[in-house]
């Protein structure tokens, strides 16, 4: 009997085990999470009334390659930011409620104790694709001390519409090669060179303020573009100081700078283009115009490199053809 026990209570050892096993298997899985819905709209305040108080918090809360449009409603105030909608933040539309009301301000330059450049001195930084902006004023508030740019673009496919741009030298840098950039009815305003850049670029309706003697452009396209910057129905205006202003000069050799249908006033120069200092610019660059109107209008005295574009010719200064690309993008005009 003892023997019989004992054997009887080794095979309940061993099969144990087994019945664990078998039990702990068919526990059901726990049902996987459904995700959040995605926030596609925001308020940024400054008074706390919104969302969020500052638009840099607004634009980290978006997404990660939104395939939607994550609108950031910004209140009027003056937000002191040095912002960034880096390269994963796609599809933002920052909307002010007004664009005199909401001001995004802030003054590196170069030389400053911080040692900015060029390339570094931006109040506001965009590197996302398929970036709007409506109703807002970018200014770089540092002064005519060098170098300070308002507003420095490299996303593809960007839209500003009624926007303001305040700076001095190098206020809009329109940066690379792959960007196209489209302004609508906006004010830019500065002194030297203050549109520049490589990007593909269209200026619809907008207001061009020269503060001084200087350069309005200083495109640095590049030989693979077919377009550079073109003015469709432009106002150039200028301070009482101002009165010897040059259209554009080649940052690179391949510089392309088109007015097409713009009021040019009377600080605009006699010559409209200048070569940089280096006459083998004279052979690349592309400088033209068509129906210019206003006291600077002078196709009789612009420099002799420059071209007066026919009825024909313009006609081909379409936002489809400048912005035909490897991918078609025509942006929506209001």
């Amino acid at each position: 009997m003892a023997l019989r026990n004992f054997l009887l209570a080794s095979s309940l050892v061993l099969v144990a085990p087994q019945l664990y096993a078998q039990v702990t298997t068919s526990v059901p899985a726990a049902k996987p999470t459904t995700p959040p819905p995605q926030v596609t709209r925001m308020t940024v305040a400054p008074d706390g009334s919104g969302d969020y108080k500052t638009i840099q918090e607004a634009v980290n809360a978006s997404r990660d390659l939104s395939q939607v449009t994550v609108t950031i409603f910004i209140k009027n105030g003056t937000y002191h930011e040095k912002l960034v909608v880096p390269a994963h933040k796609t599809h933002v539309t920052l909307l002010g409620e007004s664009r005199d009301g909401v001001i995004i301000t802030y003054g590196d330059h170069t030389g400053d104790a911080e040692k900015h450049n060029t390339y570094s001195s931006h109040t506001v930084l965009v590197q996302a694709n398929d970036f709007t902006a409506e109703n807002i004023t970018f200014e770089n508030s540092a002064g005519p001390v060098g170098q300070a740019v308002a507003l420095h673009v490299e996303g593809d496919r960007a839209t500003f519409r009624n926007c303001r741009m305040l700076g001095n030298q190098d206020t809009l840098f329109m940066a690379v090669e792959n960007s196209r950039q489209y302004y609508q009815n906006c004010y830019i305003e500065g002194t030297t060179d203050f549109l520049f850049g490589t990007a593909t670029v269209v200026f619809d309706g907008c207001e061009l303020h020269s503060k001084r003697n200087s350069y309005i452009t200083a495109a640095s396209t590049t030989q693979r573009q077919k377009y550079g910057y073109v003015f469709f129905n432009c106002k150039l205006t200028a301070d009482a100081e101002a009165q010897k202003v040059y259209l554009g000069r080649p940052w690179r050799p391949n510089a392309k700078t088109v007015f097409i249908n713009t009021e040019m006033g009377a600080h605009i120069t006699a010559a409209g283009w200048d070569n940089w200092r280096n006459p083998e610019n004279e052979k690349t660059a592309y400088y033209a115009e068509y129906n210019s109107t206003g006291p600077g209008a002078n196709p009789k005295g612009r420099v002799a490199w420059s071209h007066q574009l026919t009825a024909k010719e313009a006609k081909q200064y379409t936002l489809k053809n400048i912005f035909a690309g490897a991918e078609a993008w025509e942006p929506a005009k209001k």
